[in-house]
């Protein structure tokens, strides 16, 4: 089955092509764990999970890597503030951040290498470079990469046709140090950072003296390392195009001479209330911040792959009710066909599909997850129409389609899904006639809710709703 997935490079939606055992390279760009990661990383790291998924269900075995930031600018300085060690301080927020991995259903990458345990390899990444002349030292003792000497960099982000240039060798001051930097501008980026007091006992030895790696060199190492030279499919947010991923490009094919990545896998930002995410706004929401409104994990992740990844996605509350809503049809349908057993992998595609053949198209051609949801509520009627007369098929396809968008069916607990739709009419009534502030239509509503044995719990931007203890 062909899959097929946009390419930031090329900007054409190409075919993926594993290799001829059918194994696909796949490295994600990881956390920076110094905080716990908020809804707007998930988004990023839900589609990443939805498309090694949906590669599996066409038949390839996925290689998934994906990294740790453990030593960087922001790690250390959050942990230096807060009177930890570094690895104490990262282990916490690590532990933190796979927690609320499990909770989303993610799968677990085959590897998820951290850059201090991987001191050594760039160390040797950046001798390779120095040695080629792609790079060069300091006074200071930091190591920079000479950006005029690699004439390819900045096809990736198009800088040429943003009309910026690189210049000969950089003048004093136009080489970058901070680990990132927003500048649309080709500066020579530091590989390797020399020890500043600041920097506490958080230091390593190398050739050009006491130091730390460069962010954007951590990456390229840990890449390499564990999928070799050149990778199938590289994925990250698009606020990553530049500069990370640019520099990356051109650090490991300057030093490899080969083709660093095959595909390029980009999501774009999650937006709330219409909003751009920011700390100055206060929505820079966490999965916490989505339980502590009465939403459930599976939920938030409804929510988060419900929209195409190539374009900007809008969480609001309401969405989280109508994704609670959708899967409350889901789970309903799901224990009709017998499909929720919790030990169910992926089948294999080539089993059939049935009514949900549509749904599994969508998700392979650029990983449409609009099209596949719409396609896998058109299967869910096209099953009510033929009821016992469903085929094996059509079973096989709502697993396929459950496993590929990672919907995690089995937390029903406290959430609605054993309401009638009537009540769940109601429940959404009352919550805008409340919004409103039409009180007495809240109040009816309420009441007709208690008849049929429900009650609704407020909260500040949600409700829950539970039946009424008989």
């Amino acid at each position: 089955m062909t899959l097929r997935l946009h390419d930031t490079m090329t900007r054409e939606d190409r075919e993926i092509h594993p290799a001829p055992d059918g194994t696909l390279s796949l490295y994600c760009c990881g956390p920076t764990v110094y905080g716990p990661a908020h809804i707007g990383n998930f988004r990023t790291f839900v589609m990443q999970d939805v498309f090694r998924r949906t590669a599996e269900t066409c038949g390839m075995r996925v290689r998934h890597v994906r990294n740790i930031t453990d030593v960087d600018d922001k790690t250390i300085r959050q942990s230096q503030a807060e009177g930890k060690s570094l690895i104490d301080f990262t282990a916490y927020w690590s532990e933190r951040f796979h927690a609320d991995c499990m909770a989303l259903n993610l799968l677990a990458p085959e590897q998820e290498p951290g850059a201090v345990g991987h001191i050594e390899q760039q160390v040797t990444l950046i001798s390779r470079l120095v040695d080629k002349g792609h790079a060069y030292r300091a006074a200071d003792g930091s190591v920079y990469f000479d950006v005029s000497s690699f004439p390819s960099y900045g096809r990736l982000s198009r800088l040429a046709e943003r009309s910026i240039t690189t210049g000969a060798a950089p003048a004093e001051g136009e080489a970058v140090a901070s680990d990132e930097y927003q500048r649309d501008d080709a500066v020579d980026f530091a590989l390797w950072k020399a020890r500043k007091p600041e920097d506490g006992p958080n230091y390593w030895c190398s050739p050009w003296g006491e130091g730390r790696p460069g962010w954007h060199l951590e990456c390229s190492a840990m890449c390499m390392c564990h999928l070799g030279e050149t990778v199938d499919v590289h994925s990250g947010g698009i606020d990553l195009i530049f500069p990370h991923h640019e520099n990356e490009i051109a650090q490991s094919e300057a030093a490899s001479g080969a083709e660093f990545v095959k595909h390029w896998f980009h999501i774009a930002h999650l937006m709330v209330d219409g909003s751009k995410m920011s700390k100055s706004l206060g929505n820079l929401y966490t999965l916490g911040d989505i339980r502590a409104k009465g939403f459930t994990p599976a939920e938030a992740r409804y929510t988060l792959a419900s929209g195409h990844y190539g374009q900007p996605l809008n969480f609001t509350w309401d969405t989280l009710h109508a994704s609670r809503q959708a899967m409350a049809r889901l789970r309903k349908a799901a224990r009709t066909c017998d499909v929720l057993d919790p030990s169910i992998t992926a089948p294999l595609v080539r089993d059939g599909l049935g009514v949900f053949e549509p749904a599994h198209a969508a998700l392979c051609n650029d990983l449409n997850t609009p099209a596949a949801l719409g396609g896998l509520f058109t299967g869910l009627r096209e099953l009510e129409k033929k009821g016992e007369a469903a085929s094996a098929e059509d079973r096989n396809g709502l697993r396929v389609m459950l496993y590929a968008l990672g919907i995690d069916l089995s937390e029903d607990k406290t959430t609605p899904d054993e309401a009638p739709p009537e009540a769940l009419a109601l429940a959404e009534a009352r919550w805008k006639a409340k919004a409103a502030k039409d009180w007495p239509e809240a109040d009816r509503c309420r009441k007709e809710l208690a008849a049929l044995g429900w009650q609704v719990k407020d909260g500040k931007d949600g409700y829950e709703l539970i039946p009424v203890a008989s």
